[in-house]
């Protein structure tokens, strides 16, 4: 059986002016597939095995290829956008077609000279198509403890749930909700540490030290703050957690550490709603 978006070895069952027609003789030797001449191997003959990739061409039939492109059918891997079109941006993957990522199928707009982490699958006239939605084909086998240090691409934002990255562009992780981490795109690459490998296999992270290492970078931002607020910030130990959140970028608990280690180092005074600097 020939497959479409996958490399596989096909025999050599007949031979064209323009190529050769390939076929699974294991199988149903009745379907063929083209083999382009200028992509034909010097000294083919018939009945000769060769390793191609099929995908569908841009008259829509059937072709193989010798040239191995980024991915295969439920792969996962980082493209460039080429341009933007009609229907869906185009992505480079090796191959003389440009792969489509439908409007449907992206996280986020894209544009060209993005890179966007995909997969590919076959659409329902099956064509070979990206989706950005990788979730379900992320692996969950990750080699990495609690406190390893990762490199990962952002590859969705929910609102309900936090950032999911991809670690190493395949495994799959989440910096929570709860986590602080303004200012973060679909597409970033971010370097972050491990803060749990569930049962599952996922993993929780943090772009932010732990807390004992943590204080020092926060004090001196919150003393920043301060600073360009006029030497005033309108939150204190007993404001709401979003409004510190939002004012600050950071959890309530983390808030009240740094202003405790300008406190004791005489650089603020804290008031019932606010902190001062001295």
């Amino acid at each position: 059986m020939i497959q479409i978006g996958k490399k596989q070895i096909l025999t050599v069952v007949k031979r064209v002016e323009f190529g050769v027609y390939l076929a699974d003789t294991t199988e149903d030797a009745e379907e063929k597939v083209l083999l382009p001449a200028k992509q034909v191997p010097q000294d083919v003959q018939v009945n000769d095995s060769l390793t191609v990739f099929v995908y569908r061409d841009s008259r829509d039939r059937l072709i193989a290829t010798t040239k191995e492109p980024v991915m295969e059918v439920g792969e996962i891997a980082l493209l460039t956008v080429k341009q933007v079109g009609q229907f869906g941006a185009f992505l480079d993957w090796g191959l003389e077609k440009d792969l489509m990522l439908p409007f449907k199928e992206q996280t986020v707009p894209v544009k060209e000279g993005d890179q966007c982490l995909v997969v590919l699958y076959v659409d329902k006239s099956k064509r070979l198509c990206a989706s950005m939605k990788v979730y379900h084909y992320l692996r969950t086998d990750s080699p990495y403890h609690k406190d390893d240090k990762v490199e990962g691409i952002v590859y969705e934002i929910s609102p309900n749930f936090g950032i999911f990255v991809a670690v190493d562009d395949c495994y799959c992780a989440l910096i929570p909700k709860a986590e602080p981490a303004e200012g973060i795109a679909v597409g970033d690459r971010i370097y972050a540490r491990v803060t749990e490998v569930k049962e599952d296999g996922k993993l929780n992270l943090s772009i932010r030290e732990k807390a004992y290492i943590q204080i020092d970078d926060d004090a001196h931002r919150l003393l920043a703050l301060i600073d360009e607020a006029g030497g005033r910030l309108p939150v204190g130990d007993k404001s709401d957690p979003e409004l510190i959140r939002s004012r600050v970028g950071m959890s309530k608990n983390e808030f009240k550490r740094a202003a405790g280690r300008l406190y004791k180092q005489r650089a603020v005074a804290i008031e019932k709603d606010g902190i001062r600097r001295i």
